[in-house]
């Protein structure tokens, strides 16, 4: 049986699509053919290109990653799909899909499934179920809509907690390498934090799970082998455990590999040591979430790290040649415009170039988060409580701290400040 599983983000270049790469490799090792299409800012396609594919490929069931400014894409795909073939079955997975309520299903007249738990296991679950004939039995971790419309919620099904049970999908080769300028991998998945506006450690229920050192080394070799030598480590912390960090950066140094490297972690999980190891492995830039220069607003958000703490962490980066990012929002619970402010002045006092992740953006509230559950705690204001039910609030809101036109205003001045115009442009 084949499997179609399609990322669509016309907002932004391709990028390796490493979710659904753990996915495809994860189906070819049941026996499923299985093909990858990533759709991005930068991709050439067109409605008769996507007929041929299906029709040549002929899969009997699709995946879709859902994000919510790609959702009313992901609807005009799989209405495409019906449209080619009525007897295939659609499924959405994702941050978008998995927190979604069931109620979305009266707008999503072409989707069958709802993927909740871990994308690998759900989809296996949906692939054997149509593979058996039987498309809507025996079905754990997804919402689906029988033939008759009826919807139904299913339990709960774990993913692995030992990552290495999830084959590689670089080893693997489910990837076009000759497209790729960077290869994105996670050596990591989770966040034990609460902080309120994200999706992450509800999604993982504050958990993390990881790669051994040997399978991330392992597939470090891969990609360098396919002659691909920049690395962006997607971990919401890699350094959440510091040894281990340590440990596989100087396997990097002991197999002479040293790629240019990405990654991304809290600032108060750095220190002068692991600094200065992943300089001399090869780590080229670290992002660090900031979110406020306001000590008042960072209180709120229950993310624990104090401003002084990003400021000390920044200085210990620029002192070993890492480029620093920081990732910022502003129309956060309780800030005021002054508030915001202080944020772009903070960055540019600590001499971060504000460009790629570093241009802020308004906070987004987001299915499966504290704040979408929340949110009127918080003295947010929807401005469309008419909305779809497959949308949650995202950045359709203002506060009674900060009305539109001060949002409007603040997003203004760091466009203003920026030097890339305000792209957001990873790596």
């Amino acid at each position: 049986m084949n499997v179609l599983l399609i990322e669509i983000n016309p907002f932004a270049p391709a990028t390796t699509p490493i979710s659904l790469g753990y996915i495809a490799s994860f189906l070819k090792t049941k026996g499923f053919a299985v093909k990858i299409l990533t759709i991005g800012q930068d991709t050439s396609v067109s409605r008769a290109g996507l007929y041929r594919l299906v029709t040549q490929f002929g899969p009997a069931l699709v995946g879709l990653s859902a994000y919510q400014r790609s959702m009313l894409y992901v609807i005009g795909l799989a209405r495409l799909m019906k449209s080619i073939d009525t007897n295939i079955r659609i499924a959405i997975g994702g941050p978008q899909a998995t927190f979604m309520p069931s109620a979305a299903f009266a707008e999503l007249a072409d989707v069958d499934y709802i993927c909740r738990s871990s994308g690998e296991v759900s989809l296996l679950q949906i692939a054997q179920a149509i593979q058996d004939g039987t498309p809507f039995s025996n079905l754990l971790g997804v919402t689906y809509r029988d033939p008759d419309g009826t919807v139904h919620d299913t339990a709960e099904i774990e993913g692995f907690t030992d990552l290495d049970r999830y084959p590689s999908p670089y080893l693997n080769d489910v990837f076009d390498y000759s497209r790729m300028g960077e290869a994105i991998m996670l050596t990591s998945r989770g966040c034990p934090h609460h902080c309120i506006y994200c999706y992450t450690p509800h999604a993982f229920k504050h958990k993390v799970s990881f790669h051994s050192v040997d399978r991330v080394i392992e597939e470090v070799k891969w990609i360098k082998k396919k002659g691909i030598t920049r690395l962006w480590f997607a971990d919401p912390n890699i350094s959440f455990k510091p040894a281990r960090l340590i440990e596989i950066l100087d396997r990097i140094l002991e197999e002479g590999l040293k790629p240019e490297m990405w990654l991304q972690t809290r600032a108060d999980l750095v220190n002068p040591g692991l600094m200065k190891k992943m300089r001399e492995a090869g780590v080229s830039t670290i992002a660090f979430g900031l979110e406020s220069a306001s000590e008042r607003v960072m209180a709120r958000l229950d993310k624990h790290v104090s401003i002084q703490r990003v400021a000390e962490a920044i200085k210990l980066a620029q002192s070993e040649n890492i480029e620093v990012e920081l990732f910022t929002m502003f129309g956060l619970p309780y800030e005021t415009y002054e508030d915001a402010v202080k944020t772009l002045e903070f960055v540019k006092r600590n001499n971060v170039k504000i460009m790629g992740n570093t241009n802020s953006q308004q906070m987004q509230i987001y299915f499966g988060t504290h704040m979408a559950r929340h949110y009127g705690e918080h003295n947010i204001r929807p401005l469309n409580n008419n909305r779809p039910a497959y949308l949650s609030i995202g950045c359709q809101y203002e506060t009674d701290h900060m009305s539109c036109d001060e949002i409007q205003k603040i997003q203004g001045l760091w466009r203003a400040n920026s030097l890339d115009g305000g792209k957001r442009i990873v790596s």
